[in-house]
């Protein structure tokens, strides 16, 4: 599938038996994949041009690849032994996989208390694009009366980034999803004030009767009309985290996608911040984010949601699936125990 105005379906996927070589380099390690993640940038990679300078566009009949987490079964590495628990952003979609160990960061079981595919959600990138895109972008002041949209809120990013945004000081937090039971979700499973679902009656009356005092900071993963709605209702001087446009994902439309004279004009008029976040340009803090994230989820402060389906078989229908918003928080594939 290479071309942009078209959306994927399972078909556009296939499984392929292969044998994995047995003889490692040296700084190679073997390992066993034990969960593999799908996310909605990797729309944006079945495109011959992705839009975004660090991410590569997957090669047709190539093997994917995406956030992985498994354990080294034979190394030929001073830094990784065998048991070691690992995690990549370049992860192959195999039940093994060779790994040049630079690839690899080795990840401790008890900061998610051995739920190890924690570190592809809540404690992996989704989670620090929550809280760094709060923390950098968001402009979070606790005791200011401030009220938080987030968008794709039963997502991996937004279930994390709108609590956040309550842990942070926010008084009301309001959810934008699309079902009744991700909003009860929402509201009584995360600490939400509130939650809309866009697909029933009309979301801008939604947020306003969610949003009494307006909106000030908005935590945008969807883009298109849901923001147009959001961004009418903001308060002067409030803050949109860019952070996603999976509304705008199959579109071929540039990144981030143009918006109407009228949300433009809004943006200008209130002197409303919309910069684009990307997690990327903040490695300095990831160290520090994840300990943060890990001590939040076993305090129970975040609560973490998993929508986990079994075999590598079922990654394309997994993928698909979560970019139609199949999924309550992480979609997680589970390959191996």
């Amino acid at each position: 599938m290479r071309g942009t105005d078209e959306e994927p379906v399972p078909g556009h996927f296939r499984v392929e038996e292969a044998i994995v070589g047995p003889f490692l380099k040296e700084g190679q390690v073997l390992v066993r994949t034990l969960f593999l993640s799908v996310d909605p940038y990797m729309r944006c990679r079945m495109n011959d041009d992705t839009g975004a300078e660090y991410l590569a566009p997957w090669g047709l009949s190539e093997c994917v690849d995406g956030g992985g987490v498994g354990v080294v079964e034979l190394s030929r590495c001073e830094s990784l032994s065998v048991d070691d628990m690992v995690t990549s952003f370049n992860w192959h979609w195999q039940t093994q996989c060779l790994m040049d160990e630079k690839l690899l960061q080795k990840v401790e079981p008890q900061l998610v208390d051995g739920h190890i595919s924690y570190f592809l959600g809540a404690v992996g990138m989704p989670g620090l694009t929550a809280l760094l895109g709060v923390r950098e972008k968001g402009h979070v002041t606790e005791g200011a009366n401030q009220t938080m949209v987030v968008s794709g809120a039963a997502g991996a990013c937004g279930s994390i980034a709108g609590q956040i945004g309550r842990v942070d000081g926010c008084t009301r937090v309001v959810g934008i999803c699309g079902s009744d039971e991700k909003c009860r979700v929402l509201v009584e499973d995360l600490g939400f004030s509130a939650a809309v679902n866009y697909r029933q009656g009309d979301v801008a009356t939604a947020l306003k009767e969610s949003c009494p005092d307006g909106v000030d900071v908005y935590f945008d993963n969807v883009g298109g009309p849901i923001s147009d709605a959001v961004i009418a209702q903001m308060n002067n001087d409030g803050h949109v985290i860019l952070c996603g446009q999976i509304s705008q994902y199959n579109k071929d439309v540039p990144y981030p996608p143009p918006l109407c004279d009228e949300t433009q004009e809004a943006l200008q008029s209130k002197n409303i911040t919309r910069e684009r976040f990307m997690v990327l340009n903040y490695m300095e803090k990831h160290e520090a984010g994840i300990i943060q994230l890990s001590q939040w989820v076993r305090e129970g402060q975040i609560k973490v949601l998993e929508t986990v389906v079994d075999g590598i078989e079922n990654m394309g229908v997994a993928f698909c699936s979560m970019m139609k918003g199949g999924n309550i928080g992480k979609q997680i594939i589970k390959i191996s125990d």
